[in-house]
């Protein structure tokens, strides 16, 4: 299980060598291998009270675990469609690979905002292709989004989506942002 993982993290660190390698022979730069520790502090604070800080060492230790955590999901996804025979990771082998690794409480939710997201992804190929004169999709248009996906700034890059809401957050509105 997550052998391409392993290899993506070298077995694991401490390697010796530089801080900026991952470890292993592939010499993967630290900036390549982590999320940009700005993303990772933005998405924090959305769910903590307007007044709350966030120290520097609390955003360099989420920054390890999401990026460690989406290595290993997304090498498990890469194993599979490997064995497929296919080269592209789409969305269904995250959620293939969630399962697979143990994490089923991600999986519904996921499947939920991938839903909504190819839905906007639909409204957004339909309006494209209006506004070149091309008219309606050959469905019909029939990728009306619902529930609120999209809404409240999908355009300037940041969907909302309810899918991953959890009732306990006192977030007003109760919608997270991405």
């Amino acid at each position: 299980m997550a052998d391409h993982y392993n290899q993506l993290v070298g077995g694991g660190h401490g390697g010796g060598g530089s801080p900026e390698r991952a470890g292993g022979s592939e010499g993967i730069k630290e900036q390549d291998r982590l999320l940009p520790i700005a993303n990772v502090g933005r998405i924090m604070k959305q769910i903590l009270p307007p007044n709350a800080k966030v120290s520097k060492e609390a955003k360099e230790t989420m920054q390890e675990c999401v990026s460690e955590f989406i290595s290993f999901v997304t090498g498990e996804a890469s194993d599979k469609c490997h064995k497929e025979k296919r080269k592209t990771v789409n969305g269904d082998d995250v959620c293939w690979a969630f399962s697979a690794l143990g994490f089923d409480d991600y999986v519904d939710p996921m499947r939920r905002y991938l839903l909504k997201f190819r839905e906007l992804e639909g409204d957004r190929a339909a309006a494209a292709a209006s506004s070149r004169g091309g008219g309606m999709p050959p469905d019909g248009g029939s990728h009306a989004s619902g529930s609120g996906a999209g809404t409240g700034g999908a355009s300037g890059g940041h969907f909302m989506f309810d899918a991953l809401d959890r009732s306990d957050n006192s977030n007003a509105g109760g919608s997270r942002h991405f």
